[in-house]
């Protein structure tokens, strides 16, 4: 007599990883299902229109990752299989769909950010008769492969890169080819109609195109943005150009596909040493490698230093000599600052989501040097704006920034006047994003609570 096995329902909860195509989790999880439910969690307050939460996402981070979604589903679609989109926390929605659907394995990517984490964590103490499996989906490597242990984490970038390269240059360490996609899907079972789509654009109202959008979410945009960058020169010239201020064509682009997982790293890394053997291997190649190891770098600081990544005093045992201020915080946030090149970024972040690797840096100095602000609301506007925000890039970048993590230098303050000099030498870019800025004094009132502006008109 043959004993009939018991038939397994699995569920993957996309993440940071939302693509088809070189995903480890994806490929085990199809493997392993009889069948195979797919969830997208959007917390409400992160997109409804009525919500006044200060963790709500920005007209463009919503557009982008609405794009993100529209662009698997329809991919899922292809293989007679939906994305479920649910606008709650996975605390609510995934439960709901265990008992619903007698799920009895769950899949995801290993994912940086704590809130992710301890999800995963709770669920998987709640529901100890299902399976939990989670794969790195996010970085070049596993972290069985690094040539040290996350506790013994290199305490600077400097000495991560060397030891990578020196682990590669041995042959004790590779940066694994991309995995194809997943041949063929398990079914889904009975679900409801979704009308996420729509149910989306009702209750954000903000999610409608942009004029100035720049970029387009999903992994069709962002393998198609991919192969359009090394399909001419710029690869050769990225190391002279990269600190550019405005444009499509002064560096990568890749983040905003990178930071949903729309497209891998390992996937660039491939495409680049294509390029290598096709047309040239130069100083500028090495350089987007570079690039993409300080990315790496990061993301192992997360997954390594987990809540310290959002502490005040970050690393460190000291705590930083700031504070905070609503008027400056305001007045940065808009481009309205004493700095005009810092205006000019922030206006540009606003308009369009996006802001160049130079411009965050010179603004997250100002923030931090010049207006003496507590740089966690900083990283926490730019989790709101940038529509390539990545936790670990983020968060562990202005740590960097304000002088609490992994910087062996400390603090680095850059001389605004100066870089305007060098990066915007004739104007263009201020003129373009702050033309007839009025650039307000940075407090309102002076020492003794005297309006700065009556004070003036007085010769005072």
């Amino acid at each position: 007599m043959t004993v009939a096995k018991n038939k397994i329902t699995g569920l993957y909860w996309f993440t940071n990883d939302l693509r088809l195509d070189d995903n480890y989790a994806l490929l085990r999880a199809a493997a392993e299902s009889d069948k195979l439910l797919f969830i997208y969690c959007v917390h409400p307050k992160s997109i409804l229109s009525d919500q006044k939460a200060p963790n709500r996402l920005s007209r463009n981070r919503q557009q982008f990752l609405y794009e993100s979604l529209v662009d698997l589903d329809n991919q899922l679609a292809e293989q007679g299989q939906q994305l479920l989109v649910q606008f709650e926390s996975p605390m609510n929605a995934i439960p709901q769909l265990i008992a619903r659907h007698n799920i009895t394995q769950i899949y995801g990517s290993n994912n940086a950010g704590q809130y992710e984490r301890k999800i995963w964590q709770k669920l998987s103490k709640y529901y100890p008769m299902i399976g939990f499996h989670q794969a790195h989906t996010h970085t070049l490597f596993d972290s069985s492969q690094l040539p040290f242990t996350l506790d013994n984490l290199p305490d600077s970038f400097s000495s991560f890169r060397r030891k990578i390269e020196k682990a590669e240059k041995s042959g004790k360490l590779e940066i694994a080819k991309p995995l194809n996609a997943v041949p063929a899907l398990p079914p889904c079972g009975p679900i409801s109609d979704q009308y996420w789509r729509n149910l989306w654009r009702q209750q954000s109202l903000n999610c409608q195109p942009n004029e100035e959008q720049l970029f387009h979410g999903g992994a069709t945009a962002g393998m198609l943005h991919l192969e359009q960058y090394f399909s001419d020169n710029r690869a050769s010239s990225y190391k002279e150009t990269r600190n550019g201020l405005d444009g499509m064509n002064y560096s990568t682009k890749f983040s905003p596909w990178l930071s949903n997982g729309c497209i891998s790293p390992r996937q660039i890394i491939q495409r680049l040493k294509q390029y290598e053997t096709e047309v040239e291997a130069n100083e500028s190649t090495y350089w987007i490698y570079f690039e993409l190891l300080w990315r790496e770098y990061f993301q192992w600081y997360a997954h390594s230093y987990k809540a310290k990544l959002f502490r005040f005093n970050g690393i460190k045992n000291s705590n930083p000599t700031t504070s905070f201020y609503p008027e400056r915080f305001q007045k940065w946030c808009q481009g309205n600052t004493p700095y005009p090149i810092v205006n000019a970024c922030m206006k540009q972040l606003n308009a369009t989501g996006y802001m160049s690797n130079r411009g965050r840096q010179l603004v997250a100095s100002c923030f931090v040097h010049e207006l003496n602000l507590d740089w966690r609301y900083g990283a926490a506007y730019m989790e709101q704006q940038l529509i390539d925000f990545d936790v670990a890039s983020n968060w562990g970048n202005w740590q960097y920034l304000a002088g609490v993590g992994a910087d062996p230098r400390g603090h680095r303050r850059f001389d605004l006047d100066k870089q305007a000099s060098i990066y915007d030498p004739d104007g263009q870019f201020v003129k373009r994003w702050a033309e007839d800025q009025d650039c307000w004094p940075l407090d309102s009132r002076d020492a003794v609570d005297w309006p700065v502006e009556v004070r003036a008109q007085a010769g005072g």
